[in-house]
Formats: C-alpha cells, structure tokens, sequence
C-alpha cells in the first residue's frame, strides 16, 4: 500500500512558503553570520594564494543571504582581487531574490555573477560535458547534501573541481540536534526517497572517514521557534511541520499517532527548551571544510 505522505519539494509554492517562515522564525541566518565573522574569515584568508581572480561556486544558495555574507568576507580578505561566482539553485523565485539583494550591495563591485537554474545534479552533468577546466577556490553547499542522489559522488565530484588551495565548505544539522533527533527517530516512517535523503554531519562525516577524506569541523548552534506546531489548526505551525518532516500537508495527510509521537519529540527537552512560553527546537549545525584533493 502506497504512503500517503508526499514530499514537500513536490509542491515549489509550499516549500517556498514553509521555507521563508522556518528563517523568521530561526536563530540559524544570525548564527552562520556570526559563524561567518568570527571563524570562516581565517579560512577564506587562506584561499587564492596570491591570485589576481579567485573562483566560488556556490550550490543551492537560496536567496543569497548566506551567499553574499561569505563573498563579503572574501572580498575583504583579498581587497581588489576579482571573484567569478558561479550561483548553481532550481528555484527561479529564491535565484531572483538573490540578484535583487546583489543590486543593493555596491561593495561587491569587483564580483561577477553567472547564474545557474539547475540542481547540483544538472551542474555536474553540464561541468562534464563542455569539459570545463576552470578551479574553484571555495565551493560551499549548505543544506544541499539532503537532496542529493549520492552524498559520496557529489562531495567527491566538487571536491575534484578545488584548485591548490581550495576548500569545500559542507553545512548539515547535526544528529545531536532536535531535528537530527526527529529525522533518526522517524526514517523509517517518514517520506524516504531520492529527494530527501535524511541525513545528519553523522552519516557524512561516517562515508568521508570511510574513505580516508580528512575534514575540520566547526559547531554553529541555533534554535527554532516551533510554539505553534502544538496548536492543532495553526497554520503557522502546520507549514513549520511541513518544513521539519519535509513532507506536504503533514499535519492533514500522516497518522493521528504518528504526528503525536513527532510532537512529543519535539518538545521533549533533549530536542527543544522552553523559554518565555515559546518552545524552540535545538538546531545544533555542523559546517565541514574540506581540502583539494592530494
């Protein structure tokens, strides 16, 4: 008998929407900001070498807001140097909220942007078939790895295209999160599929120490406030459920028990805290930066 849960990636309109309140509502934009500030700028100092044009590609960058904070930081840290940002998203609404947030940001005058609508995936193959020899001096891929077909391919596949001293940047929720704790409590009984693969910094850093691939780790703590998901009707709370499971119309369309049992792990106090009446969700993310490849 077929699932009725239906991924929410299905329906753009919705994703977009649960999406943009799940930022409202979350600490994550101000804590990579901050992680960005305080710790990435050592890393980004470190790339380029010297060179008179440096290369990012940026996968999956939403609307930017993380985006062009790192290009930010970039730009300062190698002043007049000129940067090529390949911009890889399959949303036209968030790649055209990103070029709106570019025309009111003059101080990254010395950047060029090309504009990719296509997934990872689509990238990869076009990469491959004009046989572009072009490196990267900094790739970043924050929250993409989940909707990959194999995690292992793509980081081997972007880890390929660093040049000398290029990093790869990967952000994914930790397992040790309340939304890790969700999605290794529940694989089994939520929607399991190609485009969403429920994965955890565990399972990466699990296949990159298989392999032998080295890695720094750095921790970014945040929180999301997820008050309304216990107010049964709420539509705040039902498009936060939707974006926490990942699936269309969780609330109408899973179990009575099973959406009681998410809910209860939600608010126990290994996944969230209770501050002023509101209950936010632990979301500990973990950022690996990797080398070229030897």
């Amino acid at each position: 008998m077929a699932s009725p849960l239906k991924a929410l990636n299905y329906a753009d309109d919705r994703y977009q929407k649960s999406f943009k309140l799940f930022l409202e509502r979350s600490s994550e934009p101000q804590c990579m900001r901050d992680f960005i500030h305080n710790t990435l700028t050592d890393i980004l100092a470190s790339v380029g070498n010297g060179k008179s044009q440096l290369n990012v590609i940026g996968v999956g960058s939403g609307d930017g807001i993380v985006d062009l904070e790192m290009l930010s930081q970039l730009c300062q840290k190698h002043p007049g140097v000129l940067v090529d940002n390949e911009v890889v998203d399959p949303s036209s609404q968030r790649l055209n909220d990103y070029k709106a947030m570019v025309t009111q940001r003059p101080d990254l005058e010395h950047i060029t942007f090309t504009w990719n609508k296509m997934t990872d995936s689509e990238f990869e193959e076009q990469w491959r078939q004009k046989n572009i020899t072009k490196k990267a001096d900094f790739i970043h891929m924050l929250h993409v790895l989940y909707y990959v077909k194999d995690p292992g391919a793509t980081i081997s596949f972007f880890q390929s295209l660093l040049d000398k001293n290029g990093k790869l940047l990967i952000a994914l929720s930790s397992g040790e999160s309340g939304w890790g704790k969700l999605w290794g409590n529940f694989r089994s009984q939520l929607l399991h599929t190609e485009n969403h693969k429920w994965l955890t910094t565990a399972d990466i850093k699990s296949l990159l120490d298989a392999r032998g691939v080295p890695y720094q780790s750095y921790e970014v703590q945040a929180h999301v406030d997820i008050t309304e998901c216990f107010t049964e009707g709420d539509q705040t709370g039902e498009l936060l459920l939707d974006f926490l499971t990942k699936v269309l119309d969780f609330s109408r369309t899973a179990s009575p028990e099973l959406r009681q049992e998410i809910l209860r792990l939600l608010r126990d106090p290994q996944s969230s805290v209770e501050k002023g009446g509101r209950v936010l969700l632990k979301n500990r993310i973990e950022v690996l930066v990797l080398d070229a490849l030897s």
